[in-house]
């Protein structure tokens, strides 16, 4: 059984954090961002740190327990630190161009592929072949890096495409593999 619900988040020096009811503001360096969270779950700010306590220990409130400190968590890392997702692009000829706050992919396809940030988002070019998603809320980059990923998704056989740094894709061996047996 997991005990991430009780795990107190420390507010780091810099961060504001602004509770409405269920409603959270979190202000950093990086932006601000605005969640409500399920009126049921309490959220307590005391001397710098934030708990989240649950009325009772029914399943839906349990769940939602772990869920409402992690989706803190992640609002108060975003703000402070910042999340970043790297691509890379795999194959003969498929680069990237910083096209002002967007990108411009050449993936093999016979036009170019435009690619705009989505709000709360940059898109940096590095180098020809990456590209790094940055910004302040988790889910927008990593639903940003899904996007850039769904232009081309890696190959089963080949291995060409986008994929995300570190990604192992594991091939399926040809037709000539077996006839070998």
């Amino acid at each position: 059984m997991s005990r991430v619900g009780y795990s107190p988040i420390t507010v780091p020096s810099g961060v504001d954090v602004k509770i409405d009811g269920v409603a959270v503001t979190v202000k950093g360096k990086n932006g601000e961002l605005h969640t409500e969270f399920h009126r049921d779950m309490v959220i307590v700010l005391e001397e710098g740190i934030l708990k989240v306590t649950r009325p009772s220990d029914e399943q839906q409130h349990r769940a939602l327990h772990g869920l409402t400190r992690s989706l803190l968590n992640n609002m108060v890392l975003g703000v402070s630190d910042g999340f970043e997702r790297a691509l890379d692009l795999v194959g003969t000829g498929y680069r990237v161009q910083q096209n002002g706050k967007g990108l411009t992919f050449a993936l093999g396809f016979s036009h170019p592929v435009e690619m705009e940030p989505i709000e709360g988002v940059t898109l940096t070019a590095d180098g020809q072949v990456r590209v790094v998603v940055s910004g302040a809320d988790k889910q927008a980059v990593g639903h940003q890096a899904a996007l850039i990923r769904k232009i081309r998704p890696p190959n089963a056989y080949t291995g060409k495409g986008v994929r995300y740094s570190g990604e192992q894709i594991h091939l399926k061996p040809g037709k000539s593999a077996a006839r070998a047996e």
